[in-house]
């Protein structure tokens, strides 16, 4: 572990997760004894910026990925990082938009599915604060791929490590993480 993402986790980690001894369902549909919980990250403001400059001081160049001149994903989880991440950037005089996707399309006005300054914007990242299936986060891949956007890569905060990178690899989409569930818990139960 790089040592911002470290020093995130040994803040944050009991924040964020907790193990159930009673499985619970997903988002996804599966079952789980493991529950993350990010927004205790993303919508604590210590927490958040650590986050932004582990994604953006670390995990970003490590992984010789370029800046993204656009960053979001599915709202409510992917929308504070993609502000932190556009306003970390503009501190350092590099514009990077945050945009929003909705779940579903606008249905009056605009008749939007994303919200953002995307018009000129050619490579976007997909943020997402936990992924499991990868489902949620290939949404916001394909709305902005339906846009005209190149996706090529996602970042989210944890990586529960059933499915979700190897579904979102299928579709051309690198996902880059800054935990995974192994890093919480041993994996003692493969299913749950």
């Amino acid at each position: 572990m790089s040592p911002l993402t470290k020093l995130l986790f040994d803040k944050a980690h009991s924040f964020i997760y907790m193990y159930r001894e009673k499985p619970f369902q997903l988002s996804s549909g599966k079952m789980s004894h493991h529950y993350f919980n990010c927004k205790k990250i993303t919508l604590n403001p210590e927490f958040l910026y650590l986050a932004v400059r582990a994604i953006c001081e670390e995990l970003i160049p490590e992984n010789h990925l370029s800046i993204p001149e656009a960053v979001g994903g599915l709202t409510l989880g992917a929308d504070p990082l993609a502000y932190g991440i556009s306003l970390y950037y503009l501190q350092k005089n590099i514009v990077c938009y945050p945009c929003i996707v909705r779940k579903e399309v606008k249905q009056y006005g605009t008749q939007k599915q994303i919200e953002g300054e995307i018009e000129n914007i050619h490579n976007v990242v997909v943020l997402d604060d936990v992924v499991t299936t990868g489902s949620s986060t290939l949404k916001a891949v394909d709305a902005f791929r339906n846009a005209g956007k190149n996706v090529q890569y996602a970042i989210c905060l944890v990586d529960r490590e059933e499915g979700g990178r190897e579904t979102l690899l299928k579709e051309g989409v690198k996902l880059f993480s800054l935990w995974k569930k192994s890093d919480f818990t041993p994996l003692t139960d493969n299913n749950l």
